[in-house]
């Protein structure tokens, strides 16, 4: 399995214990969906930074 899809696995996780956590403190729907986008975004974004491989043409 690669770095990628284990911090993607991760993510989910981590963003599914935030939204049932928002949701147990009657957090509106419409805001748990906007911070559930811009977490998906984020994560996916420093995901693929952390984990992109080197261009190892010395250039």
């Amino acid at each position: 399995m690669s770095s990628l899809a284990i911090y993607l696995i991760g993510l989910v996780i981590f963003i599914a214990g935030l939204v049932y956590g928002a949701h147990l403190l009657h957090v509106p729907d419409k805001w748990i969906g906007v911070g559930l986008v811009v977490l998906i975004g984020l994560g996916v974004l420093i995901g693929a930074i952390k984990t992109r491989q080197r261009d190892s043409s010395g250039a």
